[in-house]
């Protein structure tokens, strides 16, 4: 079993969000990485237990400031 520990370039890819988002996710949303020296690092499954349990779905702040799409 493969247990080692993922870049933001892989867990975006795994995941198929920007490396931008998963900065933000981080930082604002209590995804769990660990930062080491200036890389930060993750465990697939931490990752996984963190969606599963509602950490990435979109809250309605995230959509205050969108307009709406025309119908």
């Amino acid at each position: 079993m493969e247990d080692r520990w993922l870049s933001v370039d892989e867990i975006a890819e795994y995941l198929g969000v920007a490396k931008d988002t998963v900065y933000t996710w981080v930082t604002s949303k209590g995804m769990p990485g660990h930062k080491v020296g200036r890389f930060w690092k993750f465990k697939k499954e931490d990752v996984d237990g963190w969606v599963r349990d509602g950490g990435a779905a979109a809250s309605s702040d995230d959509f205050e400031n969108r307009e709406e799409p025309n119908g």
